[in-house]
């Protein structure tokens, strides 16, 4: 059995200043998640799943379908709204903002019954994370509970525009991550990874500390938790325009209670994305590197 890709492609890309899932950013129009569909047609995926919103339906189902990938993997489309809430709940009118990745992911279980990995749209992860994830998930395709996370080094991860978050992944001696730790203000000082910890107190960071850049491996029995976990979210949290329904808060109460096990595989590859306008040109630069070394072709597509 083929895995399946979801991509969160329905992020409103406020700090980026419009709808940077679709940005041109290759030698050829090609964007990031162009690079991500390649990739993952070479690593074994049969089909990719884009989670978007309504609002840029036409636009985006016209650019990126299966003739747009030479028919080589199969193309779905599910859609994020702020009002896709569960029966006996109603959307407050404070919600301005979509209600985070996990709520995402969920918008995909009506078209997805195969292992699948999950990713950002704006993010680049590089070829090796989808052979280990398309990898890891044959192994458990008729199993539950096994799930898995791409990790990265957290050198690998910086980015050129200062400080940034990154979420710090604990392990126990098998290599499964026991929590998500979230590390917010990282950066290099003097040939050296400094940020702060949950409680803002300075933290140094050694190079090849793993982080987590949001690419897990999931079977479909973690859709049942994210419904059941929404639930309690939504109590908990319904009349808070800022909160936000996240994939590793899951994932973290998930171990604790020792119901799931989550291996975390580990990419020595460079991660780079797209979050401000001024990332533009350096993502452009990094691609280009990768052309030149062999790794694409310049036109992705032909």
């Amino acid at each position: 059995m083929q895995p399946t890709l979801i991509i969160l492609a329905a992020g409103m890309g406020s700090r980026f200043g419009g709808n940077k899932q679709i940005e041109k950013l290759g030698p050829s129009g090609e964007t990031i998640m162009d690079y991500s569909v390649y990739d993952a047609i070479k690593a074994g995926f049969g089909k990719v799943v884009f989670v978007i919103k309504n609002s840029f339906k036409e636009e985006f189902t016209a650019a990126f379908n299966t003739s747009r990938f030479n028919n080589l993997i199969k193309v779905e489309y599910v859609y994020q709204e702020f009002d896709k809430l569960p029966a006996g709940y109603s959307l407050p009118a404070n919600r301005t903002k979509p209600w985070g990745t996990n709520h995402a992911l969920m918008m995909a279980q009506q078209v997805v019954n195969e292992p699948f990995a999950s990713i950002n749209a704006d993010d680049f992860y590089g070829r090796e994370a989808y052979l280990g994830v398309a990898e890891y998930l044959k192994t458990v395709a008729d199993k539950e509970n096994q799930y898995c996370m791409m990790g990265y080094d957290i050198v690998n991860t910086l980015v050129e525009s200062g400080g940034t978050s990154r979420a710090e992944c604990i392990l126990d001696t098998e290599n499964n991550l026991t929590f998500v730790e979230e590390r917010t203000e990282v950066q290099a000082v003097e040939g050296i990874i400094k940020g702060l910890d949950m409680n803002k107190n300075p933290v140094e960071m050694k190079n090849n500390t793993i982080v987590s850049m949001n690419i897990w491996g999931f079977t479909p029995d973690y859709f049942k938790y994210c419904n059941e976990y929404f639930k309690q979210f939504l109590d908990d949290n319904i009349n808070n325009p800022s909160a936000e329904f996240l994939i590793p808060a899951v994932v973290n109460d998930l171990i604790k209670k020792q119901q799931i096990k989550v291996k975390v595989l580990n990419s020595h590859a460079e991660w780079f994305g797209v979050t401000y306008q001024k990332d533009k040109a350096f993502v452009s630069d990094k691609l280009m590197k990768l052309i030149n070394k062999g790794v694409y072709p310049m036109q992705l597509w032909k």
